[in-house]
């Protein structure tokens, strides 16, 4: 079972099939748990050194927003 706060969603292909692989979803699984640990530590960091949280929620969402997709022709 996955940790509290990450999310289980039903992984969809560009065109709408289920996204079923027991080891792709085991890998999509882990990277989410690995990103929210990234995130938490960074998250915590800023707000111990002083940074306000909004922002620090803010710069976070944009890092998410300006991922580049490295392979265009399979969206």
């Amino acid at each position: 079972m996955s940790k509290p706060g990450i999310p289980e969603p039903v992984w969809r292909s560009p065109d709408g099939e289920i996204v079923a692989c027991v080891e792709k979803l085991k890998v999509l699984r882990e990277n989410l748990e690995e990103i929210r640990s990234i995130s938490q530590d960074a998250f915590e960091d800023a707000l111990l050194m002083g940074c306000d949280e909004k922002q620090v929620r803010d710069v976070l969402k944009q890092l998410i927003d300006q991922l580049d997709n490295p392979y265009p022709g399979k969206t």
